[in-house]
């Protein structure tokens, strides 16, 4: 049941983002910038946490789930921290995703060829 509720609710998160580039004229970029501060304003009214309790990683893998863990994350740190972790906070919370990202990319720009599309 788990499976079946992250594909649903991944899924219906993914085909927000698909209408989006297909019925506006919005950029994808500004699309994944949308759907980051989504999960931040989602987060931070208390609404996205039990979507990610009920839907598990269809909730956390998509982007807006990113915008969560930046969320979660400054709330932490001010916890913590107090005004510092308003800036630590969210770089702490995402920092194996952050890495993950830099090195994958890194190691596939090794490993590519470079072409022109022309």
């Amino acid at each position: 049941m788990d499976y079946l509720k992250a594909f649903l609710v991944g899924g219906a998160l993914c085909a927000v983002g698909q209408i989006f580039i297909d019925r506006t004229k919005l950029t994808p970029a500004r699309i994944l910038v949308g759907f980051v501060t989504a999960g931040v304003l989602l987060s931070a009214v208390g609404l996205y946490g039990p979507l990610v309790d009920f839907a598990g990683a269809g909730a956390t893998v998509p982007l807006s789930g990113f915008g969560h863990v930046l969320a979660a994350g400054v709330k932490r740190g001010v916890a913590e921290k107090g005004a510092l972790g308003i800036l630590s906070g969210g770089l702490t919370a995402t920092a194996a995703g952050l890495s993950a990202a830099i090195v994958f990319g890194f190691v596939t720009a090794l490993l590519s060829k470079p072409s022109d599309k022309g």
